[in-house]
């Protein structure tokens, strides 16, 4: 039988306490996954972890996480830069090998069920699992954030969840559990505090705001290091390369006087995103990666 392979990434609301990573990490551990990478961003307060495994170990370790999450995360007392709607805030679920982007919706909508019924924690289905057409976009889940979220779901027929109780969770707040495929979550830090320049370059590049296509982006001021930022997710870098979008930047952030400090990427990346980035940038002619010695011996 062919191995399958199903990689998942969520995405917790903490990210200053490094005691909540280690023992998430442990419970993905425990129930049979590999962990490829585990950060925290006191910022944004906020942690990703990314495994891979069979898909009952990865249905069970999600399950799980999200459940050792509920118990430690208090979302009445978190604060943070990123957007978010519940201590488990988002859960993808992404064919690696062997699986299909069908396979990881029937799981994301089992775990979401188990998370609703079991955990009493209100979940909304997105991507590819979403069963509304306006699901389908994290943002339009996660309107209002939290604080929102805790009135709106509530009153609003709009937001009653795919499954779980019609309010929130005491201290969890509400999940978003989805199937996609692999994304890019970049950041690119500019050399001004002032975060308006950040929001307004955001704005410029963002699929929803007429900008590029497959594009996620919000500006941000990171308090350690008194920079503005603009992060974002890729969604597709074959449609919208990241070469293309760190141009884009550097442009718009010219136009303003000011500059690009340095990138990071949050979790992991696909080699050919990085590839795509060195040929744009050096000019290459008629170059393949049958001619990248690291690939072929």
């Amino acid at each position: 039988m062919r191995r399958r392979i199903v990689e998942c990434i969520p995405n917790f609301s903490e990210g200053r306490d490094p005691s909540f990573l280690d023992e998430i990490v442990k419970v993905i551990k425990d129930s049979g996954c590999n962990v490829l990478d585990a950060s925290m961003d006191p910022s944004h307060n906020r942690s990703v972890v990314t495994f891979v495994g069979a898909p009952a170990d990865v249905e069970q370790a999600a399950f799980r996480a999200a459940r050792r999450a509920s118990e430690l995360i208090d979302m009445e007392k978190h604060e943070g830069e990123h957007p978010r709607i519940g201590a488990t805030d988002v859960m993808p679920f992404v064919p690696i090998l062997g699986a299909t982007m069908e396979d990881c919706v029937e799981m994301a909508r089992r775990v979401g069920r188990r998370i609703g019924e079991e955990l009493r924690i209100p979940v909304y289905l997105y991507a590819r699992a979403a069963a509304r057409p306006d699901r389908v976009r994290l943002p339009d889940v996660r309107r209002g954030e939290y604080e929102g979220l805790k009135a709106a779901i509530k009153t609003d027929p709009n937001r009653k969840p795919d499954f779980g109780p019609s309010e929130l969770h005491p201290r969890a707040g509400a999940t978003a559990v989805g199937a996609r495929a692999p994304l890019i979550a970049f950041n690119v830090n500019l050399n001004t505090p002032d975060v308006k320049i950040a929001r307004s370059i955001a704005r410029k590049i963002r699929e929803s705001s007429g900008g590029l296509p497959h594009v996620q982006a919000m500006g941000i001021k990171i308090d350690e290091t008194g920079l503005a930022q603009i992060t974002m997710n890729l969604l597709d870098f074959r449609a919208t390369s990241m070469e293309l979008v760190y141009s884009k930047i550097e442009e718009e952030a010219a136009s303003r006087g000011v500059e690009i400090v340095n990138s990071e990427l949050i979790g992991l990346v696909p080699l050919d995103a990085l590839l795509d980035v060195a040929f744009a940038r050096l000019k290459l002619e008629g170059f393949s990666k049958q001619r990248i010695l690291d690939l072929i011996v």
